[in-house]
């Protein structure tokens, strides 16, 4: 199947076109030399052509199954991969990647195949180690399908609460069969340089989730005086 699959020339333009969005939306600053990414659910390695092709960027891809990772091991492209569940966290070194991408992955992080993997710990699991995975000021844009809003929310939930910030942009939001949810995501304040321009943040004019609202939100419930205390 995970060969019928990188056949598929219709399969394959869409995951390419579903890559080249993400990088869109990573604004990778130009002018730097190669930046490492990490592509989430890299399959069978149509997205690390892609990341190549964008600049000749290093990727690192992890993906749950052996069978796309065979077919990834023979394209022609400069990276690493190995065999993960993303559910089980992203082990690297804090600060190490630039930008993550992933194309139709994320979205399995809301089932749950066994009473062992509770989706709760499988999601905190996989956002606190991407964002300590991620360089301050980093961002990761994560294609993903989800079934209903409530999947949206759970893991733009879990998002925030590992200390990310951005939104949910949806493409074609009024088409049935084009529509796109992208979580774009920042991981803290980025580092300025004397002297070098920052690339903007992307057009959030879809947002479906809006993480700073609810952020300002939560930190308001949180500090608010009880009363007969000091603060009241």
């Amino acid at each position: 199947e995970a060969k019928r699959y990188s056949r598929n020339n219709h399969m394959v333009d869409v995951q390419r076109g579903l890559a080249a969005r993400c990088l869109e939306l990573l604004h990778l600053p130009e002018d730097t030399g190669p930046l490492m990414i990490l592509d989430v659910g890299c399959g069978s390695g149509l997205s690390g052509e892609v990341i190549e092709e964008a600049g000749g960027h290093f990727m690192i891809g992890m993906d749950i199954s052996p069978a796309m990772l065979e077919i990834a091991r023979h394209k022609e492209f400069e990276g690493d991969l190995f065999l993960w569940d993303m559910g089980h966290g992203v082990s690297f070194r804090p600060g190490t990647f630039d930008g993550v991408i992933s194309v139709s992955a994320v979205q399995w992080l809301c089932n749950s195949d066994t009473k062992h993997n509770k989706i709760s710990r499988r999601m905190k699991a996989f956002f606190d180690s991407l964002y300590a995975a991620l360089k301050r000021g980093g961002r990761a844009a994560l294609q993903f399908y989800p079934q209903n809003a409530q999947q949206i929310e759970l893991l733009t939930r879990f998002a925030m609460q590992s200390g990310f910030t951005g939104g949910v942009v949806v493409d074609y939001p009024n088409s049935t069969k084009a529509k796109k949810y992208y979580m774009c995501l920042f991981a803290g304040q980025q580092i300025h340089q004397q002297g070098v321009a920052l690339p903007p943040r992307p057009n959030l004019s879809h947002v479906q989730v809006e993480f700073e609202r609810r952020r300002k939100e939560r930190h308001s419930r949180n500090n608010r005086a009880v009363k007969g205390s000091r603060q009241w």
